[in-house]
């Protein structure tokens, strides 16, 4: 392994730690509010369609939207201004859901706290590739997501806490805007340490620059995000999961589930990102595997079985964060990476967002009006796992064909003395 840089002090690693406690803060924040995107619609006149709706088209939005903004982080000078603009709009918006009175008013808070984060996540992404360099990208990826989700897991107890002391969601949403300024000091302590993280992989090209070679993406890039829509075409929101369970539990409980599902998260992130280092794209096979598992569990007329299913939902959301993420990285040159990142959000959100109508459908289907109504969720689930199924024969096919593109290149390398 070679030396880690010391860009006034901080290595590599400590970057990363130091961008995860920037996540950690962000995810009290938003994925506070997210715990209670379902019941919160709902209180409001929602129903499990326009919940579906509403929370995948945020998810749409999120991804969609890093199309321009991965673009535009190919320049590193902008790589910093846009991850703080980002957050600054998760910080505004998060807050004044708790005030929003109407669905049209919470789902318009709901869709600019996601256009905050298609902001800043390719110009994030980008910069922790360039830090993972050092100690494996999958690694990189796996402690963010973990310290990630240790505020994932914060925000929805604290969430909860304030509903069973208060009895509603205005306040606790609205206290959120203490985490959010800490986020925003870190955040500029963090870029004064490293105004540039390209220092962490200095033999990469400059981003932004432009060459004849590489100045499109690789085909297998392109085959792999095909993989991850398709992935995300069978992948419930949590919004709609979260609907289903409000029926079989206290609204005060729901957050506890959302908190358990983001454990869950951090110690896939952890396990299967170290894996990813070692055994490569293979690793992902398991993502499809537990994407098709949830229905069966999440839409289950038990809390245990619903639960169960969340947690297996979190699991999954934990490797598509961490070691999905990490893949774009490994196919694409730092020159690229933030367009990269950009299209693959595009293409997933995309994904996300009709699979979130397709299921929330589905889902109607299957329960009615009620989820009580219905003997179980055999529509939903069936058809979820034949998506599955085709995305991970699609997986296997570019695993396969970047095999031989090693092979061909070992066998035409010259020699040296």
């Amino acid at each position: 392994m070679r030396s880690t840089p010391r860009p006034r002090g901080l290595t590599a690693l400590r970057f990363i730690l130091a961008f995860g406690v920037v996540s950690a803060l962000g995810d009290i924040l938003y994925e506070g509010a997210r715990s209670i995107h379902g019941p919160l619609l709902a209180s409001l006149g929602a129903t499990a369609l326009v919940v579906s709706v509403v929370t995948g088209a945020g998810e749409a939005i999120a991804l969609g939207m890093r199309l321009l903004f991965g673009r535009l982080a190919d320049a590193r000078r902008r790589r910093w201004p846009l991850a703080t603009a980002g957050y600054a709009i998760t910080v505004v918006t998060v807050p004044l859901l708790g005030l929003a009175a109407s669905v049209p008013a919470a789902a318009t808070l709901i869709l600019g706290e996601r256009a905050g984060k298609a902001v800043r996540s390719p110009s994030k992404d980008a910069m922790l590739a360039q830090a993972g360099t050092v100690g494996g990208r999958g690694w990189a990826f796996a402690i963010h997501e973990a310290m990630d989700q240790a505020g994932a897991f914060t925000g929805p107890l604290f969430i909860a806490a304030m509903i069973a002391v208060t009895g509603g969601f205005a306040t606790g949403l609205m206290l959120l805007v203490i985490p959010g300024l800490a986020l925003l000091g870190v955040l500029v302590w963090l870029q004064r340490r490293v105004p540039d993280p390209g220092i962490y992989e200095p033999d990469a090209p400059t981003a932004g620059a432009r060459s004849d070679e590489g100045r499109r993406l690789p085909p297998l890039f392109w085959a792999y995000a095909a993989f991850s829509a398709a992935t995300m075409l069978g992948f419930a929101t949590f919004g709609l999961l979260s609907f289903h369970l409000v029926g079989l539990v206290a609204p005060a409980t729901v957050p506890l589930v959302y908190a358990l599902a983001m454990a869950t998260d951090a110690g896939a992130a952890l396990g299967f990102g170290r894996l990813y280092d070692r055994l490569g794209l293979p690793t992902l096979l398991v993502l499809p595997a537990l994407a098709a598992l949830v229905p069966w569990f999440a839409f289950g007329s038990t809390p245990l079985a619903a639960i169960i299913g969340i947690a297996i939902w979190g699991a999954a959301l934990g490797i598509q964060e961490s070691s999905m993420r990490a893949a774009v990285a490994d196919l694409v040159p730092d020159a690229h990476r933030g367009s990269a990142y950009g299209i693959f959000a595009a293409v997933t959100g995309v994904a996300w967002l009709v699979g979130s109508v397709l299921i929330g459908v589905l889902y109607q289907r299957d329960f009615g009006a009620e989820p009580s109504d219905s003997s179980g969720p055999a529509t939903t689930a069936l058809v979820i796992g034949g998506i599955q199924v085709l995305a991970a024969a699609t997986l296997i096919l570019v695993h396969r064909a970047r095999q031989r593109g090693r092979n061909v290149r070992e066998s035409t390398a010259i020699p040296t003395a």
